[in-house]
């Protein structure tokens, strides 16, 4: 179930996801959205509405500190913070002594980052990322749209949600749009 889509344009980043909600033989369109902002950062996610849930209502984001480098901070006190979130939710799975979330894309400070399940936190060269059943549809779609001198960045994500949504049965519209210079 799913796709979430980020890039990044001008100092910006911009997360766009859909609205499926599915059981693996049924789907409904959910009013709860999938993308949404915390503080400084817009949060698109997959899996579970729970992570969702936890990460939207519950999660607090730490501060970073002043001379702190970004990509060091979020692999640190805000993977480590969100764990402890999911965690004291009741979220996350201990299974062969590993302990495991749930995927989403987090845009901060103009840059656009991927939490694994595993909690590894991954940043592309590309200027874009997706993630949720509908990624690699998505994926191709920002791939052929990079070169693109377009001032309407929500339109390329839009298109890509629109390709995840074509292919996949568990990729559906609306979709819910935010990115990190909204208030």
């Amino acid at each position: 179930m799913t796709c979430i889509v980020g890039i990044t344009h001008n100092g910006n980043v911009i997360i766009g996801g859909d609205s499926c909600g599915s059981t693996g033989r049924a789907t409904r369109q959910r009013a709860d959205p999938k993308v949404f902002k915390n503080g400084e950062f817009v949060i698109g996610f997959t899996d579970s509405f729970r992570m969702g849930q936890l990460l939207n209502y519950k999660f607090t984001p730490p501060p970073i500190a002043e001379d702190q480098d970004v990509f060091a901070y979020m692999a640190t006190s805000f993977v480590e913070s969100v764990r402890q979130c999911l965690k004291d939710g009741g979220y996350t799975i201990v299974q062969n002594n590993e302990e495991t979330g749930g995927s989403f894309l987090v845009g901060y400070r103009g840059r656009l980052f991927h939490i694994e399940s595993d909690f590894q936190v991954s940043e592309v060269l590309d200027s874009y990322d997706a993630t949720g059943c509908g990624m690699e549809y998505a994926l191709g779609s920002l791939h052929t749209t990079a070169e693109s001198d377009d001032e309407y960045p929500a339109d390329r994500l839009t298109a890509a949600l629109d390709a995840a949504s074509y292919f996949s049965p568990f990729v559906s519209a609306p979709y819910v749009i935010l990115s990190t210079n909204q208030d």
